[in-house]
């Protein structure tokens, strides 16, 4: 009986099954990819263009005196003096004023964190600057706790 059966299955024949072929695209080599990204991402850079200067122009460029900098740029370096000073992070900067020979800056520190925050520790600092941004003074002028009424 094992005979029949196998004759059986050898002899049916069942027509194949058609199977969609699938279209994949053929894989583009890593070498090929990145040339190709490379020639589109590089680009000459654009020509520099040149001015010619006239003598009285560079004349007048040459006797012009020192191109001021900002406040923006000196409260940055007066919060960098007063970290590198007290090693406390500071929040903020209060004031800033040109002075005669510079800039005056206030800085507020926090000094001492406590719970709850209405009770930290607070200071101001008074940093003075040249034009240069170069530190002339440096003075803890104010120190209060954070939620006390007045301490302005």
């Amino acid at each position: 009986m094992a005979e029949t059966t196998a004759t059986k299955k050898a002899g049916s024949k069942r027509p194949a099954k058609k199977t969609s072929a699938k279209k994949t695209p053929a894989k583009k080599s890593s070498a090929t990819t990145s040339s190709a990204r490379k020639a589109t991402t590089e680009k000459a850079p654009p020509a520099k263009k040149t001015t010619r200067r006239s003598s009285a122009q560079a004349k007048a460029s040459a006797e012009a005196p020192p191109q001021r900098t900002s406040g923006a740029r000196m409260a940055g370096a007066a919060r960098e003096v007063v970290q590198s000073m007290t090693g406390k992070t500071p929040e903020s900067v209060t004031g800033i004023e040109r002075a005669d020979e510079g800039w005056r800056v206030a800085v507020e520190v926090l000094e001492m964190e406590r719970i709850p925050s209405t009770t930290d520790v607070m200071a101001t600092y008074q940093v003075t600057l040249d034009d240069r941004g170069e530190l002339q003074g440096y003075q803890r002028v104010h120190r209060y706790v954070r939620g006390k009424p007045g301490d302005e």
